[in-house]
């Protein structure tokens, strides 16, 4: 059950972050990776695990895209920049929280991985030889 309304937070919350990506000057991206996360946390919600290879495949997206983004912006901007305002501060701040976005979603996506096989294991240890 508690798994259950973690993953509907995190489908909320990635709904969200699908919505703000509408005055992106590049949505469709954003938009495409944050929605198969959601859409996966949504299917965590409803069946108590989501695909393992679908969840793979987003994750990894995410993270590598992320590490890539991430090589250049965080080492030029400070971390408390990256909460003082909602608007974009600077092209650093704007790749910093772009990168904590992507990674956000590799961990969850993780963490779907890891539900998926603590599933598949139960249920394969459970039925009978």
């Amino acid at each position: 059950m508690a798994f259950r309304v973690v993953s509907a937070l995190m489908t909320v919350l990635l709904a969200v972050a699908v919505a703000v990506q509408y005055n992106d000057p590049d949505p469709l991206r954003w938009m495409a990776i944050y929605g198969a996360a959601c859409a996966l946390s949504a299917v965590a919600v409803v069946r108590g695990r989501a695909p393992s290879a679908l969840v793979a495949a987003v994750g990894l997206v995410a993270l590598v895209w992320g590490l890539i983004v991430a090589q250049g912006a965080y080492g030029r901007s400070h971390l408390s920049e990256m909460f003082q305002s909602w608007e974009m501060k600077s092209p650093a701040v704007e790749e910093a929280r772009e990168a904590s976005g992507l990674l956000i979603v590799a961990a969850w996506m993780a963490v779907l991985a890891i539900r998926a096989r603590i599933m598949g294991s139960d249920s394969s240890n459970s039925s009978p030889p």
